[in-house]
């Protein structure tokens, strides 16, 4: 074994935490498993178990930056593909109608649709000579110590009519299943409790037809994106992602969803605060009809405030934490949590558990913080609001505002929305002020002076 950690992991589900999971600890074990219930080694689009897929997709600056480290040279042959790569303030995005001013941010990201950035890691992953794949294979549970204090590996039922559960053993078990992990039910039958879960409730559906557009409408800019707000509730990704390909995703909030079929898609588009979008597609085939998915709300599991847990294993992207899919979060925190694994790994031992989740639940706060707070901002959406959360939303709507004629506040906003910079960076002073002045100027007032009722209340 040298000086490996163990001898085999095993890794539940092979979407892209799963994957990147198999990648880090294929530098430990002697062997990796990757199980999931799909066929997936010869899957080309979207799969059962991603339904998420069909849709736009968005690998933000710090996901790129970290699956470039993992997968090096991952940026220039996805460019070498014909996967357009675009700096994230030059994309054109849209506050209830008006442009944002556009900034050059140093943060490339490549415009790739899901399934073809998941097959090329897949791919990458396949080829390490410690990694195995067991495919359409249904997780029954995991099997643990007869005192349950330690997790001994899988319980797994291969497809097929006479197949009898089999036992997967493995030093230690990463749940990767997502969503729908069935962790916290496993952890009861083994006399654990149930970590504690924070939703918040949006309602949220996106629908999606892929386009082939020859003349490439987008050329110069590779997406539209108009943000929904509560001023503005409805929004779309637009973005062309290799060749002639392009994607169409509108999202609604609270229900809201275009009427079935593609007359419902169109006049949906036509709703929208930026006509362009419409102008390109309106006339034109999609390759298939549209597809909707609904998301009810964003998930997160303490798991980092129990008080105990089995040895022998983690879980990892969301299964720990399901993010309001607008905000492009999910694949970048699954990276750097995988990378949090990399880390404690590399100090020759299994990650005690408690340890390991309150890492991980550091490097969820942040876009828990933008994507669950920002929801929030919707007077309909249920979930606690503090002081602090109304403070920052009342703020947010002016700084958005501002961008729309400061490419400084747009380089700002871009760094955090791409997870390089915590979101207290935009309350540095420098921002703030650069806020305030573009709330001054939107009210026709000059900077420095203050209306007759003005009694000492903050400008924003």
């Amino acid at each position: 074994m040298g000086d490996r950690v163990g001898r085999r992991a095993v890794v539940l589900g092979a979407s892209m935490a799963g994957l990147v999971t198999a990648r880090v600890l294929a530098e430990e074990y002697e062997r990796v498993t990757i199980i999931d219930r799909d066929e997936v080694t010869e899957v080309e689009d979207t799969r059962r178990g991603v339904p998420q897929g069909a849709h736009a997709h968005a690998l933000l600056a710090k996901g790129q930056q970290t699956l470039e480290a993992l997968f090096p040279g991952m940026t220039e042959e996805l460019r070498a593909d014909g996967i357009p790569m675009v700096d994230m303030g030059e994309m054109h995005w849209f506050f209830e109608g008006r442009t944002w001013r556009p900034a050059t941010t140093g943060l490339v990201v490549a415009s790739v649709a899901r399934p073809f950035l998941e097959r090329w890691v897949r791919a990458r992953v396949a080829a390490l000579p410690e990694v195995e794949f067991v495919e359409r294979c249904d997780i029954v549970g995991v099997r643990a110590t007869p005192d349950g204090g330690r997790v001994t590996g899988a319980r797994v039922r291969r497809h097929g009519a006479a197949s009898d559960e089999e036992v997967l053993e493995a030093d230690l078990t990463v749940d990767c299943t997502g969503r729908g992990s069935r962790m916290p039910v496993w952890l009861e039958e083994l006399g654990y409790a149930r970590p504690e879960q924070e939703q918040v409730k949006i309602g949220l559906s996106y629908t999606t037809c892929e386009f082939d557009l020859p003349d490439r409408p987008l050329t110069g800019s590779l997406s539209l994106i108009p943000l929904a707000t509560p001023g503005s509730p409805r929004g779309a990704f637009f973005g062309r992602v290799g060749g002639d390909r392009h994607i169409l995703s509108l999202t609604g909030m609270l229900g809201d969803c275009p009427d079935p079929g593609l007359e419902g898609f169109l006049a949906y588009t036509r709703s929208l605060p930026v006509p362009a979008i419409h102008d390109a597609v309106g006339t034109t085939s999609p390759v298939a009809e549209p597809v909707t998915i609904r998301f009810p709300a964003s998930v997160r599991r303490r798991y980092e405030r129990l008080n105990r847990f089995p040895a022998g294993v983690l879980v990892l992207g969301d299964a720990v934490c399901s993010f309001n899919p607008v905000y492009g979060q999910g694949m970048t925190v699954a990276a750097l949590e995988a990378v949090v694994l990399r880390d404690q790994l590399r100090e020759g031992r299994v990650p005690e558990a408690g340890r390991f989740f309150r890492r991980i639940a550091e490097v969820v706060d942040a876009p828990w913080a933008i994507a669950a707070g920002g929801d929030l901002s919707w007077p309909e959406v249920e979930g606690k609001r503090t002081a602090q959360v109304r403070m920052v939303n009342a703020y947010m709507g002016k700084l958005q505002a501002a961008a729309t004629t400061d490419g400084r506040i747009t380089d700002a906003f871009m760094r955090v929305a791409g997870l390089i910079e915590p979101p207290t960076a935009l309350m540095r002073p420098s921002v703030v002020a650069r806020v305030v002045r573009g709330s001054l100027r939107r009210s026709g007032r000059a900077p420095g002076t203050r209306p007759a009722e003005q009694t000492g209340a903050k400008a924003f």
